[in-house]
């Protein structure tokens, strides 16, 4: 491809709305423009590397034995009112009406669809186990597009669906697909780790997400640094090693705490640590009301308190509730004289406090002196903060560190979630019907375009791995003005495409400077220069990684670039 002819809209300056390393890269090197917000058109460059990402993902798709299908983005609401996700996805969920005022959804996911295809046309045990899949763009209504394609309103997605008799058809296409996952990653030279996660609004039970680590990941990783244990920090359980100190228990005492809220400012105040205090939370449990207790130098996971109920939302209470339920306001919440209504739950860590610190549900009022089991009763002691660093992995290996990454992949076990609230079934060896069993497997694929950028990249532009690469080879015309340079280039060029190889050809009237910045910034693997050597058949190879660089006759580059790839 002659670059004079090729739209590569290169910037010299970093664009202003662009924060993270792929997104000002992305821009600069005229891989991506924006449309809208969390919206982008990929330009040349851009589709030919989504589309190599594209086929490492439908070559191990299909090496898996799943089956390539297209389905609709636009999909009636009766499909997700069926589920229920119609407001579980809440405002995420694009939704518009047609001309006759019915509702529709632009795809954030295809779980309905293809559960309602299955139970259309396919109705015998005979067809099962399979696995369709599609690579389709997505919509979700972010309420904060930010990070280029990291975080969009409308991105590349493959999303893949199994169908299964029985829970072990289930786990050996999980296996499998587990498997394909890793290789896609692999491929795509990335580094990265699969994790436990939480299904969220998929539902199930067993999942894994795969997370590119990346100083700049929004998503952080808990991991034992002595084996291959990895969690989502919001999945990741909680070992109880805890003890009690044989300290004998004072009598319950309230103490006037004005003006004193936080955590910190109650230890400071009454003279304590913030492990010798209670932090008591109101959430909204399936608009319920249930009070969290941890101690006070640990966080409440929501996460967890949402699987213990096995609830559908879960949310804070508001201030103004909190005060209608208990009396109190935040800042002076605990557990002790709470109402019958509400359930209390507290963290296993809560359990071992002796003479600790709690509000008193009253504005300004603390207790001293508080121990559990003697001044409250929990409905139940369960894990529900979130993982330290440093706390004991849960595998029994290590201690936890953190890490943050991207999240670029997510497979589920679904069960019977979507058939049964789509009513679909099979008929089994016994001629009884039977609901489908589902897995649900999911890629970013213009997000890990983005993670990869993120990972390979240096202070001069994208360093592309050379599977990924938009071109295999970058061939630069020094001077356009000086025929012997001309001939040998054009001569080079019709050289590599005659051997397959697919060459990026700057035969543009600029300057060296230019196109040698412009070559570094779009990142192409290997740069070949022609220029005052022309006359003797010698070009300048550069390696765009490691910066190496020779002359080497033009009769050797075939070979040359043949063996590196």
């Amino acid at each position: 491809m002659r670059q004079s002819n090729l739209l590569i809209p290169t910037l010299r300056e970093v664009p202003a709305e662009a924060d993270l390393k792929s997104h000002q890269l992305l821009l600069k090197a005229g891989f991506i423009r924006q449309l809208a917000s969390g919206v982008y058109n990929f330009l040349p460059l851009g589709k030919r590397v989504l589309r190599k990402v594209e086929n490492i993902v439908r070559e191990e798709m299909d090496r898996a034995g799943a089956q390539e299908i297209q389905m609709p983005a636009l999909q009636p609401a009766e499909l997700w009112q069926a589920t229920g996700r119609w407001e579980t996805m809440g405002n995420e969920l694009m939704r518009l009406k047609d001309r006759h005022e019915r509702d529709f959804a632009l795809g954030a996911t295809h779980e309905e669809v293809v559960t309602a295809l299955v139970r259309d046309e396919v109705n015998s045990y005979k067809k099962l186990p399979f696995t369709l899949y599609q690579i389709q763009a997505k919509y979700r209504d972010e309420k904060r597009p930010r990070f280029g394609l990291l975080r969009g309103r409308e991105f590349l997605m493959k999303d893949a669906y199994s169908f299964h008799e029985d829970f072990d058809s289930l786990d050996e296409t999980y296996e499998v697909l587990f498997n394909a996952y890793k290789r896609i990653f692999e491929r795509c030279g990335l580094n990265f780790r699969a994790v436990i996660a939480d299904s969220g609004a998929m539902g199930g039970k067993d999942t894994h997400e795969f997370m590119v680590l990346s100083e700049v990941g929004e998503d952080t990783i808990a991991y034992s640094d002595e084996s291959e244990y990895a969690a989502n920090v919001e999945m990741a359980p909680v070992v109880a090693n805890y003890s009690k100190s044989d300290t004998a228990e004072l009598p319950l005492e309230k103490v006037e705490t004005p003006n004193v809220k936080t955590m910190q400012e109650v230890a400071d105040y009454l003279g304590h640590s913030l492990q010798e205090g209670m932090k008591a939370i109101m959430f909204k449990v399936d608009e319920e009301f249930v009070m969290v207790v941890t101690r006070g130098d640990h966080e409440v996971n929501d996460v967890k308190l949402k699987n213990l109920y096995d609830a559908d939302i879960v949310e804070l209470a508001t201030e103004e509730e909190t005060k209608q339920v208990v009396g109190a306001g935040f800042g002076s919440l605990g557990p002790i004289n709470v109402p019958d209504s509400v359930d209390v739950i507290a963290d296993q860590a809560v359990e071992y406090l002796v003479n600790a610190t709690c509000g008193a549900n009253e504005d300004g009022h603390h207790f001293k002196n508080v121990n559990p089991n003697r001044d409250f009763q929990v409905k139940q002691y369960a894990d529900v903060r979130f993982i330290l660093e440093g706390d004991p992995s849960p595998d029994g290996n290590g201690t936890i560190k953190f890490a943050q990454g991207i999240e670029v992949g997510h497979v589920f076990k679904l069960g019977t979630k979507y058939a049964d609230a789509l009513n679909a079934s099979f008929l089994n060896k016994e001629g009884r019907a039977e609901k489908y069993i589902m897995g649900c497997y999911g890629i970013g694929v213009s997000r890990t375009l983005a993670a990869i950028v993120e990972q390979y990249h240096d202070e001069s532009g994208i360093v592309w791995p050379k599977k990924l690469a938009p071109f295999e080879a970058h061939l630069i015309n020094l001077n356009v003005k000086k025929d012997d340079q001309v001939e040998l280039a054009d001569q080079l060029y019709n050289k590599l495409l005659d051997a397959g190889i697919d060459v990026l050809y700057d035969d543009r009237n600029e300057r060296a400077g230019v196109k040698f910045n412009d070559s570094d910034l779009i990142g192409v693997p290997y740069r070949i220069v022609v220029g005052k050597r022309a006359n003797e058949g010698y070009i300048e190879f550069k390696h765009r990684e490691t910066g190496d660089q020779e002359d080497i006759h033009i009769d050797e580059i075939v070979s040359k670039l043949k063996e590196l790839y």
